[in-house]
């Protein structure tokens, strides 16, 4: 439990709230007392029902708004109400992507997929460039404030090993663009406001269990997964929220950095020998 009065004050916008990634971090804030703003959209119901019901159990000071992230007029009215209701905005979680694993949606020349690559690039480019775009004017204002933009392990992975079955061409080039963002918009919202990136590898509800992907692989196919991952296992949301929370919170002289939240895997995958003896005398 985070200190209640930790962020007394503070208005935090949290994109992506109705998954279980983006709702830990919302409560982390939540439970450190700053303001919530939790942006849905209607293209998961079920989530959103129960993003609702969490936070009317939870008591927070919310604001539940309705909005296309992908749509920049949309994302423009939503900071606008923030600022007049509250005239502040202190952390931007630019937690909001959309990839379609290969293993679910197969060539994204299947005509089901027609729209898959721009779906793909819209949400997961286009709407962190909308939420920066709109709320770094209010956050200056605010200051200090800060930027943490979730990526994915994709970016460097590619479609190669165990994790082509996971990660998309499409997916991959997306989230090789949100690096370029980090350094960009640390240099020009410094120092004000601060600006960092986590990278993502497999984790609970994300290309790891509790997905329809991870149901559809075979056991060799998790285990190799797991195999090249150094510690094993996948991340919990809590481990990523706990993350996310201090670069935006703790972290005060980092700004520009990608942080690799992965267990090891861009690391892992082959095995270290056992030192030779050598041939010295």
């Amino acid at each position: 439990m985070k200190n209640e009065a930790e962020l007394s004050g503070h208005v935090a916008l949290i994109a992506g709230a109705s998954r279980p990634i983006g709702c830990a971090i919302a409560d982390l804030f939540g439970q450190s007392g700053a303001v919530l703003i939790l942006p849905f959209h209607d293209d998961w119901p079920e989530s959103n029902d129960e993003l609702h019901d969490h936070v009317n159990r939870s008591g927070y000071d919310c604001l539940l708004q309705p909005c296309d992230l992908t749509d920049a007029s949309q994302v423009d009215d939503l900071i606008n109400q923030v600022e007049k209701t509250y005239g502040k905005l202190h952390y931007l979680i630019n937690n909001i992507e959309r990839g379609g694993m290969p293993i679910v949606h197969g060539s994204y020349d299947l005509p089901v997929n027609k729209d898959q690559w721009e779906l793909e690039f819209s949400t997961t480019v286009t709407a962190k460039r909308n939420l920066y775009r709109s709320s770094i004017g209010l956050m200056k204002k605010s200051g200090p404030a800060a930027v943490v933009t979730i990526s994915s392990i994709a970016a460097r992975v590619g479609r190669c090993g165990p994790a082509s079955i996971l990660f998309s061409e499409g997916y991959s080039a997306a989230n090789r663009s949100v690096g370029s963002f980090t350094e960009q918009w640390a240099r020009e919202s410094a120092p004000t406001v601060r600006v960092n990136e986590v990278m993502l590898g497999l984790c609970e509800t994300r290309h790891g269990e509790r997905t329809r992907g991870w149901s559809l692989m075979n056991e060799s196919q998790r285990t190799k997964l797991i195999d090249h991952t150094l510690l094993g296992r996948t991340a919990t949301p809590a481990e990523v929220a706990d993350l996310v929370y201090f670069l935006a919170v703790k972290a005060p002289y980092m700004t520009g950095a990608t942080v690799v939240c992965d267990g090891g895997y861009l690391l892992g995958g082959d095995a270290v020998a056992e030192k030779p003896d050598g041939d010295l005398t």
